[in-house]
């Protein structure tokens, strides 16, 4: 048995709208029609309002052609699930140039919404540019991805709608339906403890530059990476 469609096709039924354009369409012709059986009777006056009325009626019938047939579309999101096999591998780009024109944390928060949506996990990748090649930006994405190990399971338990978690944590009356249930609480207030040191984390980074953990990637990144400043982006 073939899966459902994601969607189907509707043909709204305009028969009265036709009958008009059609009923319309022959008035224009016909006095067209009017005017080039007259034109050598009226002089020159007639021959340009032959041409107006034949650019008027063309225009016309290139716009009621786009809606003679006017069509909707009913989406089913939520048959997705029974066809989550065939859901095609996704690739998401984030870019940014300058930590301090924009933020880490924004970009940080891109991240975490964009990996915490509701899609297969192994057909997702998401992907950072960075113009200016700054320690700064991967040390807090080496922090996020610490973050999103938490964050993104938290998401899907729970059905969070807001998926940014500085968006989240903002508007903390908007929480799902069992926002009541204690594990919730406890699950929610860690992940709030959790959201603001890495906030706490990268603002120490971003106003001291030694206290960055220079170990592992971040160190071999920060050793190799040239200086680089927001006028010569194309060197890094």
């Amino acid at each position: 048995m073939s899966s459902l469609p994601l969607y189907e096709k509707v043909i709204a039924k305009n028969t009265t709208h036709r009958f008009l354009d059609v009923t319309i369409l022959f008035l224009l012709l016909s006095l067209l029609f009017y005017r080039l059986l007259s034109l050598k009777h009226n002089g020159f006056a007639w021959f340009v309002a032959f041409l107006c009325e034949s650019c008027f009626t063309f225009v016309w019938v290139l716009t009621t052609g786009t809606k003679w047939t006017p069509i909707s579309y009913n989406t089913y999101p939520q048959r997705l699930q029974e066809r989550i096999k065939e859901l095609p591998p996704l690739d998401i780009f984030v870019t940014t140039a300058d930590p301090y024109l924009e933020p880490p944390i924004l970009t940080v928060n891109t991240v975490l919404s964009l990996l915490a949506v509701d899609y297969p996990a192994h057909r997702l990748a998401c992907y950072v540019s960075d113009d200016g090649c700054s320690p700064l930006n991967f040390y807090s994405l080496v922090e996020a991805s610490k973050f999103a190990k938490l964050w993104v399971p938290f998401c899907k338990k729970y059905n969070i709608r807001v998926r940014a978690p500085f968006r989240y944590f903002l508007r903390e009356s908007d929480e799902p339906p069992c926002a009541s249930s204690w594990e919730f609480q406890q699950d929610w207030e860690k992940m709030k403890e959790e959201y603001e040191r890495l906030c706490g984390n990268i603002e120490a980074a971003a106003n001291n530059s030694t206290s960055f953990d220079l170990t592992g990637e971040l160190e071999v990144f920060f050793n190799t990476v040239p200086e680089s400043s927001n006028n010569n982006h194309g060197n890094n």
